[in-house]
């Protein structure tokens, strides 16, 4: 058997870019092949989901694992490996995240976090960076739902921008239609202004490092370790992949016609510093509804509702990219 903390495990997302991922995936095979890079494949839908091969990889002894396809992959991978580097098998062998590296090969409709890692959208550039193991550390956070009232607790993992309100309510009609087909910048943008119009502003308490940051109504709030979301917007511009901290940026409930003017500095890298928005820079931010529970999205995929808290871990993943 090859020595499994060197040999990739590429998991292959067929159902990625409208369902087309799988046969552009034979392209990069032959890349791949040319490379001399040394790796197994499994692909989801035959063999199982993202998630549940990462993991299995994992306790299988891989540590270096490739996501075929877009950020929903790279989230549902990045999820496979950290469950089992939460499990009690992980823990009495000693292993930990800074054990794994992760990286993309980017196939999906939705690539905003290699925007920020520096990996290519071009695919023979993509493969030469992982040919040449051109790697960097980079923050992982923990997402928890449900810590209050009595819900059950569920716990997620995020690699690049997570958000509750708006943010999550526009990822949940972009996901729909993603499944239909659509692709494109546009679905976001179309999303965003539908439910500006039908936007139902909720009353939380935010706290950044256990110190009240944020109480009354918000619109939206964004969490980043990296920079770009939703199609290249830039919610979280400030954010570091690597700086142990967590930027977030809080929109409150503002008039439309103040959003409106203000909309176009999301994708121009100057939002946070719109004098009505809140940010700050912390380990762990928690999110407390004190009425309606707002959803809560991670690396673009709904996980639930508020109350939500998000922490950097203390350990860094090494991944694909540029330093």
């Amino acid at each position: 058997m090859p020595n499994s903390k060197e040999q990739w495990i590429i998991i292959v997302n067929v159902y990625a870019a409208s369902r087309k991922a799988g046969a552009l995936w034979r392209d990069a095979e032959a890349l791949l092949e040319a490379e001399g890079i040394d790796y197994q494949c499994r692909m989801t839908g035959k063999d199982g989901n993202a998630c549940e091969l990462a993991r299995a990889a994992s306790e299988d002894g891989y540590r270096r694992i490739v996501a075929v396809g877009g950020d929903g992959t790279v989230h549902d991978v990045l999820n496979g490996i950290m469950m089992y580097v939460d499990s009690q098998d992980a823990v009495r062998a000693g292993v930990s995240v800074e054990d794994f590296t992760l990286a993309v090969l980017p196939l999906g409709s939705g690539n905003d976090w290699i925007k920020s890692t520096g990996v290519p959208r071009n695919m023979k550039k993509a493969i030469s960076m992982l040919a040449a193991e051109s790697f960097r550390k980079q923050d992982i956070v923990r997402v928890t739902l449900g810590e209050a009232d009595g819900l059950q607790k569920s716990v997620s993992y995020m690699v690049n921008v997570g958000g509750t309100g708006l943010d999550a309510d526009v990822c949940r009609i972009v996901n729909v239609n993603k499944k239909l087909g659509y692709r494109g910048k546009i679905l976001y943008v179309t999303a965003l202004l539908r439910c500006l119009r039908k936007r139902v502003p909720v009353s939380v308490r935010v706290l950044c490092d256990g110190k009240e940051f944020y109480s009354g109504n918000i619109l939206s709030i964004a969490y980043g370790v990296g920079k770009y979301s939703g199609g290249g917007m830039r919610q979280t511009a400030d954010a570091v992949l690597d700086d142990g901290l967590l930027d977030v940026t809080l929109i409150p409930d503002l008039p439309v016609t103040v959003i409106a003017r203000k909309a176009l500095k999301l994708f121009t890298g100057t939002f946070t510093k719109v004098k009505e928005v809140f940010v700050c820079r912390c380990r762990k931010v928690e999110v407390l509804p004190e009425s309606v529970c707002p959803y809560t999205e991670v690396d673009g995929e709904v996980i639930g509702q508020a109350p939500v808290s998000l922490e950097v871990l203390p350990g860094q993943i090494n991944v694909l990219g540029t330093v």
